[in-house]
C-alpha cells in the first residue's frame, strides 16, 4: 500500500518564516540490534518530503528505537537510512527531535533563550537568534511567554516550547517521540490540533511515534503499523484519505480505526502467546 497523493505543500506562513520543503526519508532493509537482542528487522519505508507519517504499534515494538535511528542517535546494524539520498550517520541540523518529556528544556534559561539555543550554537548573530526565537514562539502561540522560565509554564506549554526550539534549527525532518503521552486528555487534544497547524505552516516532514490510534488518524497522511517485538517489522501501511481537520465520526475514520485496532490486537495476542500466556484468559 504505497502513497500516491502529493506531499504536503508549505503554507504562505512557512515562506514568510523561511521554511522550505521537508526532506524525504528512506529506510531499506533496516535492522537494529544491541548485542544479541534484535529490536527491529527488515524495515522498508519511503517517506515523502513534507509528509506526516505516524508509527503505531504495541508497547515495546521498537518504534522509539527506529525513530532514534532516523535522528542519528542509534546506528543501524543492517540496511540503510537516508535523508534526501544522504546516509544518516549521526545527528544533523536537517533532523530535529521532539522528546516525550519536556525535561530536555533548560530550566535555568528563559523560553526565548531555550529556543535561541540552536541558532546560537550554529553561530547565528544575536539579532538573528532573537528573530528566529520570536518567529517560532509566535508560530506555536507562545511569544507572550518569551521571558518566562520553563518551570513557570504548564506541561502543554513546555511541549510547545520544545517544538519551537526544534523548529528554530530549521530542520527538514521533525521526529516526534510520543510528545503528548504524559499530558492530560484535554491538553493532548489541543496540542494535536496545534501540531497539525504547525506542520502545515512549516512544510517539514514529520515522523510521529504514538500508541494512540485516534491520534494517528487525526494527524497522519499515512500510518505504518509495526509488529510486536523483538525483531519488529512493518506489518501494514494505511493511507489516511480524510479531509483536514479530521472528523472522528466520519465512516472512513471509523473503518480505518477498526483496521488499525485489528492489526494491533493481532500483534498483542501474538506477543502474549509468545510469552506463554493465553490471550483470551488475559482479556477476561
Amino acid at each position: 500500500m504505497t502513497r500516491t497523493t502529493e506531499p504536503q505543500q508549505p503554507s504562505k506562513e512557512a515562506e514568510l518564516i523561511g521554511h522550505g520543503r521537508g526532506a524525504a526519508l528512506h529506510a531499506e532493509g533496516v535492522g537494529i540490534h544491541f548485542d544479541a537482542f534484535q529490536a527491529v528487522r527488515g524495515i522498508d519505508l519511503d517517506i515523502a518530503a513534507g509528509e506526516f507519517l505516524c508509527l503505531l504499534g504495541p508497547s515495546g515494538c521498537g518504534k522509539s528505537t527506529l525513530l532514534s535511528a532516523m535522528a542519528g542517535f542509534v546506528p543501524v546494524s543492517e540496511g540503510a537510512l537516508t535523508v534526501d539520498g544522504a546516509p544518516i550517520t549521526g545527528p544533523g541540523p536537517e533532523l530535529g527531535m521532539v522528546f516525550q518529556s519536556s525535561e530536555a528544556l533548560f530550566d535555568w534559561a528563559t523560553v526565548r533563550q531555550n529556543v535561541a539555543f540552536g541558532p546560537r550554537m550554529r553561530g547565528r548573530s544575536r539579532t538573528e537568534q532573537a528573530r528566529l526565537a520570536d518567529e517560532f514562539l509566535a508560530l506555536v502561540g507562545l511569544r507572550h511567554c518569551a521571558d518566562r522560565f520553563p518551570g513557570q509554564l504548564s506541561g502543554g506549554m513546555r511541549q510547545r516550547v520544545q517544538i519551537a526550539r526544534v523548529l528554530a534549527n530549521e530542520p527538514q525532518v521533525v521526529l516526534m517521540d510520543e510528545p503528548f503521552g504524559a499530558l492530560d486528555a484535554q491538553t493532548r487534544q489541543v496540542l494535536q490540533q496545534e501540531t497539525d497547524r504547525i506542520w502545515r505552516s512549516s512544510g517539514c516532514t514529520v515522523v510521529f511515534v504514538t500508541h494512540d490510534i485516534d491520534e494517528a488518524i487525526l494527524l497522519a497522511d499515512r500510518v505504518a503499523v509495526m509488529t510486536a517485538g523483538p525483531a519488529a517489522a512493518i506489518k501494514s501501511v494505511y493511507e489516511v484519505d480524510l479531509p483536514r481537520p479530521r472528523d472522528e465520526t466520519d465512516p472512513a475514520a471509523i473503518e480505518l480505526r477498526r483496521k488499525l485496532r485489528d492489526d494491533i490486537g493481532e500483534e498483542v495476542r501474538k506477543a502474549l502467546r509468545d510469552q506463554g500466556l493465553d490471550p483470551e484468559e488475559a482479556t477476561r
